[in-house]
């Protein structure tokens, strides 16, 4: 096989995600009579670590606010959270993924908490090998979750590929030296993905199976 090591994005990749973080970092800001983000600017933080997605959505909020803004969000996301569902026909490429010896693992903007419960509430948890989080890692597009996975197994850069639907993943995937493939069904559209040079875009979990199949 070409990628011995397949990591995913989570948040718009594998699950379908992005529109309640929009709303919720969105509700944030009404709670807080901040200035509220239009949906392209709310989008674009999709993937990053919570505190730098702030700092980029809502560029007037100060420091010493951070927390009640994170609180604010995780209660509009956390409301919804449990409705949320995975792209269709993901479970079954992950299940093929598995079944064929590729390692699977998961680099995310979520925390550690919420990457736990997100794999207990869809069921992929036994899938995943291994995750790493923004709270235990320096956040997308820092290599450093990559560089720790590929570590971990002792997997060379070129077997490994970071499948993920913002620049924020394709630009982590450039800086670790890996391949990259951008899913334009997410957060980030398409030319706004090409831009780093992925080795393919697909646009749809179908789409992404069968170039899997094909060339992973």
């Amino acid at each position: 096989m070409k990628y011995e090591l397949i990591v995913f994005d989570w948040d718009g990749t594998l699950l379908d995600s992005a529109g309640a973080i929009v709303q919720a970092i969105q509700a944030a800001c009404r709670d807080l009579d901040l200035a509220v983000p239009d949906d392209n600017r709310a989008r674009h933080v999709i993937g990053l670590g919570l505190v730098d997605a702030l700092r980029h959505a809502v560029p007037e909020l100060m420091p010493d606010r951070y927390q009640a803004m994170v609180d604010r969000y995780r209660y509009h996301y956390l409301a919804g959270d449990h409705r949320l569902t995975l792209f269709s026909g993901v479970p079954q490429m992950l299940e093929r993924l598995h079944a064929a010896g590729h390692i699977l693992a998961v680099a995310t903007g979520k925390s550690r908490a919420g990457l736990e419960r997100a794999l207990d509430h869809s069921g992929l948890r036994p899938l995943f090998q291994a995750s790493r989080c923004a709270d235990e890692c320096h956040s997308k597009p820092h290599p450093q979750m990559l560089a720790e996975l590929t570590a971990e197994f002792g997997i060379a850069n070129e077997s490994t590929v970071m499948i993920g639907d913002t620049s924020h993943d394709l630009l982590m995937a450039s800086n670790a030296g890996v391949d990259s493939l951008a899913v334009t069904y997410g957060a980030h559209a398409h030319d706004h993905l090409t831009e780093y040079k992925p080795v393919a875009c697909l646009h749809s979990v179908g789409e992404l199976d069968l170039w899997l199949r094909d060339f992973a």
